[in-house]
């Protein structure tokens, strides 16, 4: 079996890695490949990813390349996790919406849409590349915004699914407070991607998210940085994401007074880089998990097997909603438990959404849409448009200003502009 990973030469694929040869019984990786533009980031990544392997006695080959016609020859799946811009866009990002206003995210609002952007051709591209040289290849989705890329996948017909790793996070978090196996763990997760309930956590058929809530609600809303009376008043467990719409005006005030993420990841990531460097160092490093994107490796894991082997436990991923939702079009991508098997993704029925949630998927999901013709189709009013539909601008002066903005910092990675 072979998978090629595009965006290799990410600080996240040492986490990948381990997963492989921690769960080869699972997935059965004979060669992997890592592609990437950047060589100085591919060599020690590499490096690493092939120590990892054989201290761990897992037989798979490690190669890298920046040739993505070979890397994906031949490959049963291809991984996505790029970030077209790198960390010096995603910096962008995070600061200017906050002039304002705007919460300064790189994955929703108007830095959200300003990812999207820049992603989605670059996706389509490599996809289409994919679909010629290997047309019988899945492509799993990791780069975000998640939900939009995988809908311009998915429109434009390619084998896709994509993935995040909120709900595995919730599952094992769950687990360990209950006390019990992750497996055992079973999560009523519905939405959008980053807009997402746990409306239920179910152990043995028995729902214990109650139970949950009045014994560990104070944990759960400090990891969540939520108030615990909103926890108690939904009833449900929101993804943090939700903080950037339920304390929208707070988080403002909050980033403007400090360092941003990107800045923090990408010294991070400097200090990996040379630490992976280290012909030494046959393990993914404790640092690696601040870096972000807990449980990767095993949400990638279980997916691809399951793609690829037809066999696997129901998942939650990204896929085309197809009556799930009922008030949503088919052809929106909604994040659910799905059946995953040889033939794709197949959402489980799930219980009607609450109108509290279903208005805001709603309401994301038209701006989705809007999203992704921008992102094709280009155009200063389109862009405006998707931001006059966020419920996170939703006005006129500030969708104006922020099209401008946007605009100005993006036009390097934008061919119409």
């Amino acid at each position: 079996m072979k998978l090629a990973v595009v965006g290799g030469g990410s600080t996240y694929t040492p986490e990948l890695v381990d997963g492989f040869a921690r769960l080869r019984d699972v997935l059965a990786v004979e060669e992997l490949v890592l592609v990437d533009p950047a060589a100085e980031r591919l060599e020690p990544v590499g490096g690493l990813a092939r120590r990892i392997l054989a201290a761990q006695g897992h037989p798979g080959r490690v190669t890298w390349t920046d040739d993505l016609d070979a890397a994906v020859d031949g490959a049963d799946a291809v991984l996505l996790q790029l970030r077209v811009g790198g960390q010096a866009a995603r910096e962008k990002d995070e600061t200017w919406p906050l002039e304002c206003g705007c919460v300064g995210q790189e994955t929703t609002g108007a830095g959200g849409l300003a990812k999207a952007l820049r992603t989605v051709p670059v996706v389509l591209d490599i996809a289409e590349r994919v679909r010629r040289r290997n047309p019988g290849a899945w492509i799993v989705d990791f780069t975000n915004p998640v939900g939009i890329v995988t809908r311009a996948l998915l429109t434009a017909g390619h084998r896709a699914v994509g993935l995040c790793n909120v709900a595995i996070g919730f599952q094992r978090k769950f687990a360990a407070l209950l006390g019990v196996a992750p497996g055992e763990v079973e999560l009523d997760h519905v939405g959008l991607n980053h807009l997402t309930w746990e409306r239920a956590v179910r152990v043995g058929g028995r729902d214990v998210l109650p139970g949950l809530l009045a014994e560990h609600g104070d944990a759960i809303a400090a990891d969540l940085r939520m108030p615990r009376r909103l926890l108690d008043r939904l009833g449900v467990v929101p993804s943090y994401y939700l903080r950037y719409f339920y304390e929208h005006d707070a988080v403002v005030e909050e980033l403007r007074k400090k360092p941003s993420r990107a800045a923090e990841v990408a010294e991070m990531e400097r200090t990996l880089l040379a630490m992976y460097a280290d012909p030494a160092l046959d393990h993914k490093p404790e640092l690696l998990a601040k870096r972000g994107g807990a449980y990767y490796s095993e949400a990638a894991v279980a997916l691809t097997a399951s793609l690829l082997t037809g066999t696997g436990p129901v998942q939650v991923v990204n896929t085309l909603n197809n009556g799930t939702l009922p008030f949503l079009p088919d052809d929106a991508v909604v994040e659910v438990p799905a059946a995953v098997d040889a033939a794709g993704a197949r959402p489980l029925p799930v219980r009607p959404l609450e109108p509290l949630f279903a208005g805001l998927v709603a309401h994301v999901t038209a701006y989705e849409h809007l999203a992704l013709e921008a992102a094709l189709k280009g155009g200063r009013d389109r862009v405006f448009t998707a931001l006059l539909a966020h419920p996170l601008v939703g006005r006129t002066d500030r969708a104006e200003k922020l099209t401008d903005a946007l605009l100005h910092h993006n036009r390097e990675h934008l061919a119409w502009a």
